[in-house]
């Protein structure tokens, strides 16, 4: 039994399904844990990153860029130099000045907060970014998309007011919530990650207490269900952290939620009241889908390569049955593209029909082209879950197959 279930893991091991599939691929001339995007991976990665940041322009974010360098003097100033060194690259020597590759980007965003002056109004101010950050993980942690070294985190601070905070949080969680359905992912377990014993925290025990007891009521809020463990915070707060299991039943982190009153302390962070004086704001970091490697990693795995239709690398091949009808499904092709519709021919020089549906097994939709649906101008759709459409207009198909996907949806067809 144990065999089988090794055997069946291995299968799904993203690392494997990656290289087959041509999504990504590693080279000891690069590096460990320096994974490069093949053509089909970037085209993932590319349409979860559209996702991510047209869900956080509806929800009020406004996004930043910023360098993935920083004097050694901005780390020491966040605490990281102090608690998280360990985990940061060497610091590189510019003339008398020091500067390292950032293992995060909150202190850089405190930074951009504190460069204008901020009024009670403006709160609560929510500062996005897709950057880059890296960390000097160990050669024996390392392992494909789910443990590497150069990370594209999708990453937010929320400078809100004492009283914003619990909703800022709630709202967080219901946009992880709607990423993880649009991205048929179920959570493992929500974590409520506390201190533990040691000195890699920051030492305030009055800020760790309000913090801790504004996330278990945001929690409490949620109706969610979730554990308390220790030892799993961040060094200068705690966070809800959105746990998803492999299917060797081994745990990450994916999705998280942060309170932290350290940061705007150390940055003097501040905005004016309406009483006329300076208040610190509250700093919420949020990160809805967590690193886009890890998350494609649990997406390759969780969905076997057969993503949902908005992710996939191919949305649509298009199966002429003889030459004859090449120009008709070449029509089709052009179509898709002017709808934004990632669509490819394969035609009989690809082998016969049933080999060219074996090949496009992932892809969700297959549109068969013969003689009789050429000159109707309509094709005969089948569904990657193996249902097989009447033939139908090709304007309806391609209609409907859109608007499945610019809404995301988990689903195949609508059946309305």
């Amino acid at each position: 039994m144990s065999t089988d279930v090794d055997e069946e893991t291995a299968m799904s091991d993203h690392r494997k399904l990656g290289r087959e599939l041509g999504l990504f691929d590693t080279d000891p001339l690069i590096g460990a844990g320096l994974p490069y995007w093949l053509p089909a991976g970037a085209t993932v990665r590319h349409a979860l990153e559209e996702y991510i940041r047209a869900a956080e322009r509806r929800a009020g974010y406004r996004h930043v860029y910023s360098p993935v360098l920083g004097k050694r003097e901005l780390y020491e100033l966040s605490g990281h130099w102090q608690h998280y060194s360990d985990d940061m690259f060497p610091p590189m020597s510019l003339g008398a000045e020091q500067v390292v590759l950032r293992p995060s980007l909150c202190p850089h965003h405190a930074v951009i907060y504190r460069s204008r002056g901020h009024s009670y109004r403006e709160l609560p101010l929510r500062m996005a970014e897709l950057g880059g950050m890296y960390r000097s993980e160990l050669s024996g942690v390392l392992g494909g998309l789910t443990r590497v070294r150069a990370i594209q985190l999708n990453d937010a601070h929320i400078f809100c007011t004492l009283d914003q905070v619990a909703d800022e949080a709630g709202a967080a969680l219901e946009m992880i919530r709607r990423a993880y359905e649009a991205l048929g992912i179920t959570p493992a377990r929500y974590r409520l990650s506390l201190p533990g014993p040691g000195g890699k925290y920051v030492a305030a025990p009055e800020l760790w207490r309000r913090s801790t007891a504004l996330l278990t009521d945001v929690l409490d809020r949620s109706g969610l269900p979730y554990e308390a463990v220790e030892g799993e915070a961040a060094f200068y707060g705690p966070k809800i952290d959105v746990q998803v299991a492999d299917g060797a039943g081994r745990e990450s982190t994916l999705s998280t939620v942060q309170v932290d009153f350290h940061q705007p302390e150390r940055f003097d962070l501040h905005y004016i009241g309406p009483d006329g004086a300076r208040h610190r704001p509250v700093m919420v970091h949020r990160s809805i889908i967590g690193s886009v490697e890890r998350a494609v990693a649990h997406l390759i795995e969780e969905h076997g390569g057969a993503f949902p239709a908005w992710l996939a690398p191919t949305q649509l091949v298009v199966l002429p049955i003889s030459g004859t009808e090449l120009a008709g499904a070449g029509e089709i092709v052009r179509r898709c593209d002017e709808l934004g519709l990632r669509a490819e021919l394969a035609g009989p020089d690809h082998g016969s029909l049933g080999a060219r549906v074996r090949e496009a097994r992932l892809v969700p939709y297959q549109a068969v082209l013969g003689a009789r649906e050429a000159a109707d101008g309509r094709v005969a759709l089948r569904l990657r879950d193996g249902r097989r459409l009447d033939p139908l207009p090709v304007g309806e198909v391609l209609a409907r197959i859109d608007a499945l996907v610019k809404s995301h949806s988990p689903e195949l067809w609508d059946a309305a």
